[in-house]
């Protein structure tokens, strides 16, 4: 996707975002054979619930249909949460991660699992799990010293073992509602 059309779509399409109290995380626009896909990327500190999805898939749906951001090609519509493995990239990403495990890889080339603790404007306060029997450790990890990270699934931390929040549950299932549109002839298709 061209940045002008990036742009536009971002420009378009975030103000209603913002208005369901939803954060507009990604724009991505891909080829699936003859037609183009838009997925759209919401999260909240709360998490994102299917209804959520639905509601602005079908905002989305009218705003493109009345404008001419996506052209005259069909597309097909996804407006989805980040999922389970979510990288983090913005101050707000590492927040709604506290008490996560996340998979850093720094700037230096090293790689670390660790919990993020704290996320402030500077970086992270972060535990790096003891191995063999060894006690976790504290670290501060500034975001200048990040590359990239990544959320990373745990299936069996024993003290949350038996607990399920709903923010979990929308973590594990990438819940996405998908219209069909065709500029020819603006109907959905099943």
């Amino acid at each position: 996707m061209s940045t002008t059309q990036s742009d536009r779509l971002r420009g378009l399409l975030e103000p209603l975002v913002s208005a369901k109290d939803l954060d507009l995380e990604e724009i991505e626009v891909t080829r699936a054979g003859r037609r183009r896909v838009l997925r759209i990327v919401v999260d909240s500190d709360e998490g994102v619930e299917l209804d959520a999805c639905a509601e602005v898939s079908r905002a989305v749906s009218e705003l493109l249909d009345e404008s001419d951001a996506m052209g005259e090609e069909e597309y097909v519509l996804e407006v989805t949460s980040p999922g389970a493995e979510r990288p983090l990239s913005e101050l707000r990403h590492y927040q709604r991660a506290t008490g996560r495990l996340a998979r850093l890889q720094l700037h230096s080339g090293d790689e670390l699992v660790a919990r993020i603790l704290k996320a402030d404007d500077d970086g992270i306060d972060a535990e790096i799990p003891g191995v063999k029997g060894r006690k976790p450790t504290a670290r501060r990890i500034g975001f200048a010293e990040i590359d990239k990270a990544r959320v990373e699934i745990e299936f069996n931390r024993k003290e949350a073992k038996n607990e399920i929040t709903a923010d979990s549950e929308n973590d594990i299932s990438d819940d996405s509602d998908i219209d069909r549109h065709s500029d020819n002839d603006n109907e959905e298709e099943a």
